[in-house]
């Protein structure tokens, strides 16, 4: 299966993120390659992109879609998490634009085989990077009813999460839990029906939860964004897509926190932290109009956040 993708808040991004046409740009999720693709349109011979994906899949796919690109391209497999090891490697000490877009992407959650939905039958898998050793599989059948109630509790932020994590641990003893259908089954039965009529699909917030869990999503995000910051030159742009409550909020306090100045106790006569700001936030939280809501409805929770170094 083609490795597509709609990116989303295509235009707010290249609009904030392409300052120099011929800067260096990095796209640390580089997906199906929508984004990438679309920098690469905007940059010089003498522009420089890098693309970055955990997913083998999406680095096949974004090399082939960015092979006639007009600037240098690099695309390197790997996590974002290792972003400035990744640079190191090709010897890139700043660069001018770093984005992020968050989130499963609409080839992941298409593909029946990689097990992020809750849509299609597939088997338990749900991992980005497919090296990797944790799995849904191993998170469902393995982590104790407490700790699901906790992930699903937190990172799903459902309100019936200690239900789910019961029936869960109940249907497992019987036998193990190896397919999305599966577990969408007794997620249902474990919701009242009354709930399960109202809001989104059952499952969703739970299979989020398993999600982020197995590709450790919200533990990277903090030190991916300061190295980010970090690795500008003054003038450029990080650009983060985020997609729900959790990782926004990361977001949004990193990128509050790198744009503090002095950080001294209130009843400090004079600052003694000599704490500078590394940026300055560009303008209020993009999020899709109508049209692209129309065309992508998995946009509707999408928010562009920028900030600029200075």
């Amino acid at each position: 299966m083609e490795f597509a993708h709609s990116s989303v808040l295509l235009e707010a991004t290249l609009d904030a993120l392409v300052t120099d046409p011929g800067g260096i740009y990095v796209d640390c999720t580089l997906g199906g390659g929508g984004h990438a693709a679309a920098v690469a349109d905007r940059l010089s011979p003498a522009g420089w992109l890098i693309g970055i994906d955990q997913d083998p899949a999406a680095v096949q796919a974004g090399r082939s879609r960015l092979a006639n690109a007009a600037c240098r391209v690099s695309v390197a497999q790997g996590n974002f998490r290792n972003l400035g090891a990744l640079l190191d490697e090709l010897e890139v000490p700043e660069v001018t634009g770093i984005m992020f877009d968050l989130g499963v992407s609409s080839h992941q959650l298409d593909v029946a085989k990689r097990g992020f939905s809750y849509m299609h039958d597939g088997p338990l898998d749900m991992r980005m990077n497919p090296d990797e050793s944790l799995s849904a599989h191993s998170v469902v059948n393995n982590y104790s009813e407490q700790r699901l109630t906790e992930i699903i509790t937190k990172f799903g932020e459902e309100r019936w999460a200690k239900r789910i994590a019961l029936r869960i641990s109940e249907a497992r003893l019987a036998k193990k839990i190896n397919t999305t259908t599966e577990l969408v089954e007794i997620i249902k039965k474990a919701i009242p029906a009354a709930a399960r009529r109202e809001g989104p699909h059952p499952a969703k917030r739970t299979f989020q939860a398993i999600r982020i869990e197995v590709n450790n999503e919200l533990g990277i995000l903090r030190d991916a964004f300061k190295t980010a910051v970090d690795r500008l030159k003054p003038g450029g742009r990080i650009c983060i897509i985020t997609f729900h409550s959790l990782e926004d909020r990361i977001a949004k306090h990193t990128l509050q926190e790198l744009a503090k100045g002095c950080i001294c106790p209130h009843d400090f006569p004079i600052c003694v932290c000599q704490n500078k700001p590394k940026v300055r936030i560009v303008g209020k939280p993009v999020v899709p109009l109508p049209d692209e809501l129309e065309g992508n409805p998995r946009s509707r929770s999408a928010k562009l956040r920028v900030a600029e170094k200075v």
